[in-house]
């Protein structure tokens, strides 16, 4: 029986001087370039003046079928390769490769930037994980540059790196596409990249003098879709192009086509992933791939909880290090043995369903009703640190 709901302003946090301090939100005047951009394509993973439903541990999950994340990303992969086509047939000729680097670039950043003002949606309707305590940590002050460039980094350098690897002038989509191997391709990319993904992360944590790379990014116990790059530059560069390329290459050996059109189709899926994983959204959704319901069956699927409590409940040694899959924490042993805290299977509800908006939903939400209560959003809340990271960081 869901209890009544409540609204109540959440106590003001005391302000904190540390690494995730972010007060930048709501000092108009004080912003720059880079805060008028993110403000202006609507970046933020929270509406500072409308509620955020607050939640207890025990309270219901909402589940999200699979089928609605594969809509969604499908529609996304599929909509840009659709207008390159159209451009083939009106045109008579392929996009020349700068003309096809901007318009991938685009659709990247395009879809991207829809699916952050859709967690945003989805947000402010179920909330967050671990929300009864803590609210999501934002983008640090003097950061926003840094976290904006990073991202836009990730939508140019992999399509331009794939590009040049794979693109082919006399290849269309509709011929450039490995049709009778695409849905085996989507699923292994996944896979193999989480298995490059987990030992490259894994090393970070185990190694004392790799570790000082990673530290930054595990600043963060509650991160937000922004924060997914918010690392060291050695970081970046990995992530953003050598455990792809890695990825691709392995594909290759084991002799998937992997042309451009296959990797972009593979790469929606990943992308999704990265960005929901580190969204905290109070809800149940496991990582989209072809066999998630294989990897279910095992229980080595990775949903949303999985890579908060890494953030959470982890520093330097830590657990839950793929970010695509458990396969690879349950093969080498570590998977949190403690298991789920909110997305426990007694708690997973799956008659009131999460709806995936293919287009911009600009409504307001309404709030998912088992047992919760709701607050405001305070900056006071947000760029929260426990005081041993505090320590850590400033020694």
């Amino acid at each position: 029986m869901a209890s009544e709901t409540q609204t109540q302003t959440a106590p003001m946090a005391p302000l904190r001087k540390g690494p995730l301090t972010s007060t930048w939100r709501e000092n108009k005047k004080s912003w720059g370039f880079w805060e008028r951009s993110m403000d202006t394509l609507g970046l933020h993973p929270t509406n500072l003046d409308m509620p955020i439903p607050v939640f207890k541990k025990t309270d219901p999950v909402p589940h999200i079928p699979a089928w609605l994340m594969h809509r969604w990303i499908i529609v996304h992969a599929f909509a840009p390769l659709a207008i390159h086509q159209a451009y083939v047939f009106v045109m008579g000729k392929n996009m020349p490769t700068w003309g096809a680097f901007l318009f991938y670039a685009f659709a990247l950043k395009f879809g991207a930037i829809h699916q952050i003002h859709s967690m945003r949606w989805m947000g402010h309707r179920f909330g967050f994980l671990d929300g009864d305590k803590f609210a999501r940590d934002s983008v640090p002050d003097g950061h926003v540059g840094k976290v904006t460039a990073s991202l836009l980094s990730t939508a140019s350098l992999r399509p331009i790196m794939f590009l040049m690897l794979t693109y082919k002038h006399s290849q269309s989509p509709m011929e450039g596409l490995s049709w009778k191997w695409l849905l085996l391709e989507v699923g292994l990319y996944g896979i193999v990249l989480d298995f490059w993904f987990y030992w490259y992360h894994r090393v970070m944590h185990d190694n004392d003098s790799l570790w000082k790379f990673h530290r930054t990014h595990h600043l963060t116990k509650h991160p937000n879709p922004l924060l997914t790059l918010y690392a060291d530059e050695p970081q970046e560069f990995f992530d953003i192009a050598v455990i792809p390329f890695l990825t691709w290459g392995s594909l290759k050996l084991m002799g998937f086509p992997m042309g451009f059109y296959d990797w972009w189709v593979c790469s929606q899926y990943v992308i999704f992933s990265e960005l929901v994983g580190h969204s905290g959204l109070r809800i149940h959704l496991i990582a989209p791939n072809p066999f998630s319901w294989l990897l279910q069956y095992f229980n080595c699927e990775l949903i949303i909880e999985d890579h908060d409590l890494h953030h959470r409940t982890g520093w330097k040694k830590s657990h839950n290090y793929g970010k695509q899959t458990r396969l690879w924490d349950r093969i080498f042993g570590t998977f949190r043995k403690e298991g789920r805290i909110e997305t426990t299977p007694e708690a997973i509800d799956y008659v009131n369903t999460v709806p995936m908006p293919i287009f911009f939903d600009s409504t307001e939400p309404v709030v998912y009703k088992p047992g919760q209560q709701t607050v405001t959003t305070n900056s006071g809340s947000e760029g929260r640190c426990d005081e041993e990271l505090l320590k850590e960081h400033h020694a």
